[in-house]
C-alpha cells in the first residue's frame, strides 16, 4: 500500500509540473459549468411554463357554462409533461418526444409541440447536457492525463529501475491508477452539485447516489483501459493517437452505427399504415354519435328488458348518453390494443439498442442515465398511458352525465329551437368529473430495474478491462 501511495503521489506532481491536471480541470469545470447552467434554465422555464399551462387548462375546462355533456366531450382538456428534477443533469428525451397531449373523446392523440427553442438559442450546441460532457468530454481529459503514465517512464529510461527496486509492475500501473481514480473524483465533484439541486426539487436520495455511482464505474472504465494501452505501447504519441481513436469510436462512431442496426432489424410500423388499420376495426364498432346503429340493438334490447319498458323513450336514463359510454369502452378498448403494439414495438426497438451496448461502454451509460434520471423511453410511455387513463375518465364521467342529467327527448329534440336547445344542456358542476394532472417519476426502484441490464453490461466492461490491466501489469518489462 505504501508502494500505491508512493507512485499515485509521484503521478500527480508530474500532472503539476506540467500543469495537465490544472489546465484539463479547468476546461472540464467551464464546459460542465455553462451547460449546467443553460440545461438547468431551460428546464426550469420548462417546468414552470407547463405547470402554469396544466393549471390553466384545467381551469378553463372546469369554468366552463352550462353545455350539452357531448360538446364538453369534443371540448377536451390538455396534459403538460413537466420536467423531472434530474432533467437538469440529462433532459433525454424530453426534448424529441413532445410535451403535452390534447385529451378528447373517441380518439387517442400523439403528444406534440417538441420542444424546439434550445436549437434556436444554442445553435450546433443545443445538444449538450451535463451528462453528455461527462459522458464525451471527462473521459477526453483522463486520457489526456493518464496516456503517458507508463509509457512516460519507459521513455524516460527509469521504469527499469523501478522494477529493479521491487516495485512490481502491477503496484505501478495499479499507483498509477489511483492517481487517476483520484482525479476522476475531482472531476465528478460537479455531479455533486447537479444532484443537490435536483434533491431540493425533490428526486430520491438513493437515486442521486445511482446516478453517482454509475458515473464512478464510468470513468473508472476509461482510467483502466488508458492505462492498458499505456502499459502495452513504447510512445506517448501512439498512445495517444490509440486511445483519442478509441474515444471516437466508442462515443461517436459506435453508437451511431448501434442506433442504424437497431432500427434495422426492429423496425417500427410508421403512423399512417398504423391508422389506416386501427381505422378498419374501428369502423367495426358502430357509430356512437348514432343510437340507432345496429351495433347498439343488443345494449337496447337489454336495457328494455333490464327496465321492464316497450319503448327507449320510457327509459329512466337517457339511451343516447348510455350508447355513448358503450362506444367509448369499446373504442378505447382498440385504442390502447394498438398504443400497447406500439410502445412495445418501441421498447423492442430500444432494448436491441441497448443490447449493442456490449459494442460500446457509451451507450450503456448513457441508458443508465436516462432510466435513473426518469428521461427515457419508459417515462414516455408512462406519460401516454397516466394521460390515456385521465382521457377515459373523464370523457365517460361527461357520457355519464348525458346519460343521466339529461332527458331523452330533450336530447333528441336539441335542434329544434332556442328553447330546446337551452333544455339540451346540463350545469357546470357535472364538469367537476375532471381529475387534477401531474406527471410525476416513478419510484426509484422502477428505475433501477429499467436500468439494470444496461448496468450490467457497464460492469462486465469494467470486470474484463481490470482483468486486461492486471494480466499487463503482470507481464510488465522495461
Amino acid at each position: 500500500m505504501k508502494q500505491l501511495g508512493f507512485v499515485a503521489v509521484a503521478e500527480w506532481r508530474s500532472w503539476l509540473r506540467s500543469q495537465l491536471a490544472l489546465g484539463g480541470a479547468l476546461i472540464f469545470l467551464v464546459l460542465f459549468v455553462v451547460t449546467s447552467f443553460l440545461t438547468t434554465t431551460r428546464m426550469e422555464a420548462e417546468k414552470h411554463a407547463r405547470t402554469h399551462q396544466q393549471t390553466e387548462a384545467e381551469e378553463m375546462f372546469l369554468n366552463q357554462p352550462d353545455r350539452h355533456p357531448h360538446r364538453m366531450v369534443h371540448y377536451g382538456h390538455y396534459l403538460f409533461r413537466t420536467p423531472v428534477p434530474l432533467a437538469i443533469f440529462d433532459p433525454g428525451l424530453d426534448t424529441v418526444t413532445g410535451q403535452s397531449i390534447f385529451l378528447e373523446g373517441h380518439r387517442q392523440n400523439t403528444v406534440m409541440f417538441a420542444e424546439s427553442a434550445a436549437s434556436a438559442n444554442l445553435g450546433g450546441l443545443s445538444w449538450l447536457t451535463p451528462a453528455l460532457v461527462y459522458q464525451l468530454f471527462a473521459p477526453l481529459v483522463i486520457i489526456l492525463l493518464g496516456h503517458g503514465s507508463v509509457v512516460r517512464e519507459r521513455e524516460a529510461g527509469v521504469l527499469a529501475p523501478l522494477l529493479a527496486i521491487g516495485i512490481s509492475g502491477r503496484t505501478l500501473v495499479f499507483g498509477k491508477a489511483l492517481a487517476l481514480v483520484l482525479f476522476s473524483l475531482f472531476l465528478l465533484l460537479p455531479l455533486i452539485a447537479s444532484c443537490a439541486l435536483a434533491l431540493s426539487s425533490g428526486e430520491n436520495i438513493t437515486a442521486l447516489l445511482s446516478l453517482f455511482g454509475v458515473y464512478c464505474l464510468y470513468l473508472l472504465f476509461w482510467v483502466v483501459l488508458t492505462l492498458i494501452i499505456s502499459t502495452t505501447l513504447k510512445k506517448r504519441a501512439t498512445v495517444l493517437a490509440v486511445m483519442t481513436g478509441l474515444w471516437f469510436c466508442f462515443s461517436l462512431v459506435l453508437p451511431s452505427i448501434a442506433v442504424n442496426l437497431a432500427t434495422e432489424s426492429k423496425p417500427v410500423a410508421g403512423k399512417i399504415e398504423v391508422d389506416l388499420a386501427m381505422l378498419s376495426d374501428l369502423r367495426k364498432l358502430g357509430d356512437g354519435h348514432n343510437a340507432k346503429d345496429a351495433a347498439f340493438q343488443q345494449l337496447s334490447a337489454d336495457l328494455l328488458k333490464k327496465y321492464s319498458v316497450e319503448r327507449i323513450e320510457d327509459l329512466p336514463v337517457n339511451f343516447r348518453g348510455l350508447v355513448a359510454m358503450e362506444a367509448e369502452q369499446k373504442l378505447t378498448q382498440v385504442l390502447n390494443n394498438y398504443a400497447d403494439s406500439r410502445m412495445a414495438a418501441q421498447l423492442e426497438q430500444e432494448k436491441r439498442l441497448a443490447d449493442y451496448g456490449w459494442l460500446t461502454p457509451a451507450l450503456t451509460i448513457a441508458f443508465v442515465t436516462r432510466s435513473i434520471a426518469g428521461t427515457d423511453l419508459e417515462h414516455y410511455h408512462r406519460f401516454q398511458r397516466e394521460a390515456e387513463a385521465l382521457r377515459f375518465a373523464f370523457v365517460q364521467g361527461l357520457n355519464r352525465a348525458h346519460a343521466e342529467k339529461l332527458s331523452y327527448q330533450d336530447d333528441i329534440n336539441r335542434n329544434k329551437n332556442e328553447d330546446s336547445w337551452q333544455r339540451a344542456r346540463v350545469e357546470s358542476a357535472n364538469w367537476q368529473v375532471l381529475d387534477a394532472f401531474q406527471f410525476r417519476v416513478a419510484s426509484i426502484a422502477e428505475r433501477i430495474a429499467n436500468a439494470s441490464s444496461s448496468f450490467r453490461i457497464l460492469l462486465a466492461w469494467l470486470v474484463v478491462a481490470l482483468g486486461v490491466l492486471l494480466w499487463c501489469g503482470g507481464r510488465m518489462k522495461p
